[in-house]
């Protein structure tokens, strides 16, 4: 599992920061957070082929946030994509996915499917499930979470000592099926252990609220905005955003165990006082550049 930040600006760009968008790429699944302006230029400088998107999540359809989607459709239906594009925002959706077809010409349709999605779990599968929650903007805005399901992994020493080889056996046993070896019947729990899936949490544009703790609770990686610091609280309240400090109060009662804090003014020429900000409430937290990457 692998996040590259892709944007970290806010509404305006700067020469170092494009506008928001977040990529996870997961098995064979490339979930991309949010579209915007020069997102599929961000992919191919981050060496991330296009083809690899298989979702995107919209929080919201203020224009730094979706203004990358047209091309980036553009440029798949050009290309062999032979996936169905998913698409799942906030209640309008839809609509203005239609609008946006009148506006501008495709010579060639794209295979996808637009969802609709409010509060709670929207999608599943053998391996996570993705959950939305609404936040406070001034417009419909969602808050997401991607949860990855507990995976039973082979103990080694256990699996030496009753001999069992390598192959379709341990896949049973991953399956959560009992085998039969050597005349013997082994349970899962005896040569497998749980472990506990990640948790990552996407929360931006929204002044702090319900749906964000929800959004938040016990994440793996918290990434949040922090447009302004707290000296401009004031300001940021008046366009229905987190400050920096406000975010790490958000990942302290959360229980998150790392924060990783983007969506800046373009008035800050670097994020030292956006990280110190933060960092007087909750010690884990960092501030994303365009194209880091973070492994989980």
């Amino acid at each position: 599992m692998q996040l590259t930040f892709l944007g970290t600006s806010s509404m305006v760009p700067t020469k170092e920061r494009n506008q928001t968008a977040v990529f996870l790429s997961y098995g064979s699944e490339g979930i991309l957070f949010d579209c915007g302006e020069g997102t599929q230029r961000q992919l191919k400088i981050a060496g991330i082929s296009l083809t690899k998107v298989t979702k995107v999540l919209i929080s919201h359809w203020h224009g730094d946030h979706v203004l990358g989607l047209p091309g980036l459709m553009q440029t798949l239906s050009s290309t062999e994509y032979e996936k169905t594009l998913e698409i799942y925002g906030p209640t309008g959706t839809k609509k203005r996915m239609e609008k946006m077809f009148e506006a501008f010409v495709f010579d060639k349709r794209l295979n996808f499917k637009v969802i609709e999605v409010k509060s709670g779990k929207f999608f599943e599968n053998n391996d996570f499930e993705i959950e939305s929650y609404p936040l406070e903007h001034g417009i419909e805005t969602l808050g997401f979470r991607f949860v990855e399901k507990p995976k039973r992994r082979i103990d080694i020493k256990k699996i030496k000592k009753f001999g069992i080889p390598e192959g379709p056996l341990l896949g049973e046993l991953q399956r959560d099926n009992s085998i039969t070896h050597n005349g013997k019947k082994i349970n899962p729990d005896d040569v497998t252990y749980i472990e506990e899936g990640k948790i990552i949490a996407y929360v931006t544009d929204t002044l702090l609220c319900d749906g964000c703790y929800k959004a938040a609770q016990d994440s793996d990686v918290l990434i949040a905005e922090a447009t302004y610091s707290s000296k401009l609280t004031d300001k940021s309240e008046e366009y229905g955003h987190m400050t920096a400090k406000q975010a790490g109060q958000l990942a302290n009662k959360a229980n998150a165990k790392q924060l990783v804090l983007m969506h800046f003014s373009a008035r800050y020429k670097n994020t030292q006082e956006i990280e110190e900000d933060a960092r007087n409430v909750f010690d884990n937290v960092i501030c994303a550049k365009d194209f880091m990457k973070i492994e989980l």
